[in-house]
């Protein structure tokens, strides 16, 4: 053998024949034969693919409907602001009840940094639609004494009539929330309530408060006409407060003091701001649930593909082996299979996608909030679906590598 010959060329030289090398298949070509395995059983395919659709589409909507909610949360936060405080009586040293002092309210809005300050009481009596309802059947419909700037303090708005002032705060008048207006059957002002053992006539209705729900179960008289006409001792129960956004936590320190020079500790304050961030946390949490719900149909429809592509090599060990036989190598063999895998799992998780993404955004607009579908969710579909259908694909892939071409031709 002369210098630079190869080994393969001395071989060729002694009379041995070097045989054809295969076919290089493009990725075009690998489409191609991928995509006609899948074209011959359309019933399989398609169920196969649901389960990777239904897996993908309950991610994709669980994490559009949590973010549209987190989103809502977000936009009320901004839009009420995050700089409303509370006061409400504490607990005593016995682990009596306390009560807040009746220059609770005037003593909060002497406080620099305070713009608005308002107050409800609790009045011990209750609200039915007429005298013939039983006492007791009270509907979960507290009856709250409130100053005319309650509105102002927690921004709310009218749906229905007017807010009290000061005429019909001293009046057998009564402003219902949202919610005890839905229990009591009224739509509109005008109409007549019996409390405490008279008729007052309902002037408003509220919207929806979400930093103050109890308002929206109140029914709402003012101060001086609670005082007549319904007993009430003038006793603020909770005081609302808004500050600069700056100075929240400075007034925050000084409120109960401010309150309650001699007892602080009998007058708690909160902020219900935190109420709503509190719920955008916990809908992060529910939604971590419910991911893992997807995961586990994701992870059944990924087991669906790898059943389908088992029986697949099966069904096909004569093609298989005449591909062999035709100059096929076990690696185009594999790629071919793996392919077959992989698009049918992307079928599904295109599909799985756009209907996890059609099902949330039509909730969120059903509910009045913004549609949101982060982007990452979607890149993450396609990704977890590119994953699923690899694993689905290595094993059917390699048993049908391994098929020899006389064993699969002389297969009846």
């Amino acid at each position: 053998m002369s210098r630079g010959t190869r080994p393969e060329d001395a071989r060729t030289s002694r009379g041995t024949p070097r045989g054809p090398r295969p076919a290089r298949l493009g990725p075009a070509d690998v489409l191609r034969v991928g995509a006609a395995g899948l074209r011959t059983r359309p019933t399989r395919v398609f169920l196969s693919a649901l389960g990777i659709a239904i897996g993908i589409a309950t991610m994709i909507a669980v994490i559009g409907i949590s973010s549209s909610s987190r989103e809502q949360l977000m936009r009320q936060l901004d839009r009420l602001g995050t700089n409303l405080l509370t006061v409400a009586p504490g607990r005593t040293m016995f682990g009596e009840e306390a009560e807040l002092p009746l220059t609770a309210l005037d003593m909060v809005k002497r406080v620099g940094p305070v713009r608005t300050a308002s107050a409800t009481g609790t009045v011990k009596t209750t609200v039915r639609r007429t005298d013939r309802i039983p006492e007791a059947v009270t509907g979960g419909i507290a009856v709250q004494a409130a100053t005319t700037e309650l509105l102002t303090t927690l921004e709310g708005r009218v749906a229905e009539g007017v807010w009290l002032n000061a005429a019909t705060e001293r009046r057998p008048a009564v402003v219902l929330g949202s919610e005890a207006a839905t229990r009591l059957g009224i739509t509109r002002t005008g109409v007549r309530v019996w409390m405490g053992g008279r008729w007052f006539t309902v002037v408003g209705i509220l919207r929806t408060m979400p930093l103050a729900p109890e308002i929206d179960r109140s029914a709402l008289v003012g101060f001086p006409a609670a005082e007549s006409l319904l007993g009430f001792g003038g006793h603020p129960t909770t005081i609302y407060e808004r500050s600069a956004e700056e100075s929240v936590e400075a007034v925050r320190d000084v409120l109960a003091r401010t309150v309650n020079p001699e007892n602080p500790g009998e007058v708690e304050v909160s902020r219900p701001s935190d109420a709503l961030a509190a719920r955008a946390a916990a809908a992060g949490a529910f939604t971590n649930l419910l991911l893992g719900l997807g995961a586990v149909a994701l992870l059944v429809g990924g087991v669906g593909v790898a059943n389908t592509m088992v029986i697949s090599v099966l069904e096909r060990r004569k093609e298989i082996g005449l591909r062999r036989s035709l100059g096929a190598t076990r690696g185009q063999v594999r790629v071919q299979f793996l392919t077959e895998s992989l698009l049918l799992s992307a079928l599904g998780g295109i599909a799985g996608a756009a209907l996890g993404t059609v099902a949330s955004a039509g909730y969120a607009v059903a509910r009045g909030w913004p549609p949101v579908v982060p982007p990452w969710a979607i890149g993450g579909a396609v990704g977890a679906t590119l994953v699923i259908g690899t694993i689905a694909g290595i094993y059917p892939a390699m048993r049908a590598a391994r098929l020899s071409p006389t064993v699969a031709l002389a297969t009846t």
